[in-house]
């Protein structure tokens, strides 16, 4: 028994020590990094959107030496632990916020309850969509180029420099495809949804390209299915009910991957890849047998999937998996983001890591 926790802990602490090895280097790995997504990645966008996607309140951020700032987490998000891997002095600002010469650093535009389709996650108030995300990209880009001298150019060249990741279209099945009341379901099947995703992301992807992103980073989808507030949903359907809804993403996943191949061949010095969220959570599940996976660390309300404010959560946070219905615990992003920047097999990233996607010229 005691070795069985040793091993766990000793991957969990492996994770951590990379993290504040490799931040600690003299100079940040890229100039910049600039993210897109949804709740997986928001750091604060939805504060001041008439929305129930919220996470600017206790016992969000628990954790975190902020406190609650809009992060879907009880300490860092996914891409925090990202940026801390690619050595920058400093969390990357969400487009609300950001202001003046940080753009430079890179921004945030990832809002929770965001999907690929426009209408995903209206259901729940005001969101920013992918298609919003990429408006205010390119408004942050000529601002950009307003900072190097109205030079495009130069503006160009120094984006081109920089990382982009983009963790979107859980969403689009966690509040739309499998919603009970949604058309989608009945309109696709999951192979020609997961169709109908990609072609729509393969057009944003390249707009964000004509924008000047040459190094982007694809997080595929979770196991949403494995989530507590899926695995509840399906009640006495069991195993089966969750099996089919991360057959679902996998299918989307397969079809991701297989875009990143796509567009590295059709785009002049593209260097898109493909980071196996789903395998590498799998992965972590696994490697710690003591891992809570089907509760949530707090206590969430019926229907949300998020926590019920101010109620006390969970102490040992790094025991559990999910923080919420559907978000991971600041554990569960460190891990991911550590194999995501450095993989640990080959499967973890395609045609490879954060890591090497950074030191390409």
């Amino acid at each position: 028994m005691a070795r069985e926790i040793v091993k766990p802990l000793w991957t969990l602490f492996s994770a951590i020590f990379l993290i504040y090895l490799v931040n600690g280097a003299a100079q940040p790995q890229v100039p910049c990094y600039f993210i897109f997504g949804d709740s997986l990645s928001d750091s604060g966008n939805n504060n001041c959107l008439f929305t129930v996607a919220k996470a600017n309140f206790r016992p969000y951020g628990i954790d975190f030496p902020r406190g609650p700032t809009g992060r879907f987490s009880n300490g860092r998000n996914l891409v925090d632990a990202v940026a801390e891997l690619l050595g920058l002095d400093s969390y990357i600002p969400p487009f609300a916020t950001a202001r003046g010469m940080e753009i430079l650093k890179g921004v945030n535009y990832a809002s929770g309850s965001a999907g690929i389709r426009n209408e995903t996650g209206r259901q729940v108030g005001q969101i920013i969509s992918m298609a919003m995300q990429l408006q205010n990209h390119q408004s942050i880009v000529k601002q950009i180029a307003s900072l190097r001298g109205n030079n495009y150019s130069s503006a160009e060249e120094y984006l081109g420099k920089c990382i982009y990741s983009v963790g979107i279209g859980t969403n689009d099945y966690f509040i739309n495809y499998f919603v009970s009341l949604s058309n989608t379901s009945r309109q696709y099947t999951p192979q020609q949804y997961a169709r109908v995703l990609i072609e729509q992301y393969s057009q944003q992807l390249r707009t964000l390209y004509n924008f000047g992103a040459r190094k982007i980073a694809l997080f595929g989808l979770g196991a949403i299915g494995s989530a507590p507030s899926e695995v509840a949903a399906c009640g006495t359907k069991g195993s089966s009910c969750v099996a089919y809804i991360n057959s679902a993403v996998q299918i989307f996943n397969g079809r991701l991957k297989s875009l990143v191949q796509e567009l590295n061949s059709n785009l002049t010095n593209a260097k898109f890849i493909y980071i196996d969220y789903y395998g590498i959570g799998s992965s972590y599940a696994l490697s710690r047998g003591s891992l809570i996976t089907n509760v949530s660390c707090c206590g969430v309300k019926n229907g949300l999937n998020t926590c019920i404010p101010f109620q006390i959560p969970c102490r040992n946070r790094t025991r559990f998996m999910f923080w919420d219905g559907i978000h991971p615990t600041e554990a569960t992003n460190v891990f991911i983001a550590a194999r995501a920047y450095k993989a640990e097999f080959l499967t973890d990233a395609f045609p490879y890591d954060i890591h090497s996607l950074a030191q390409l010229s």
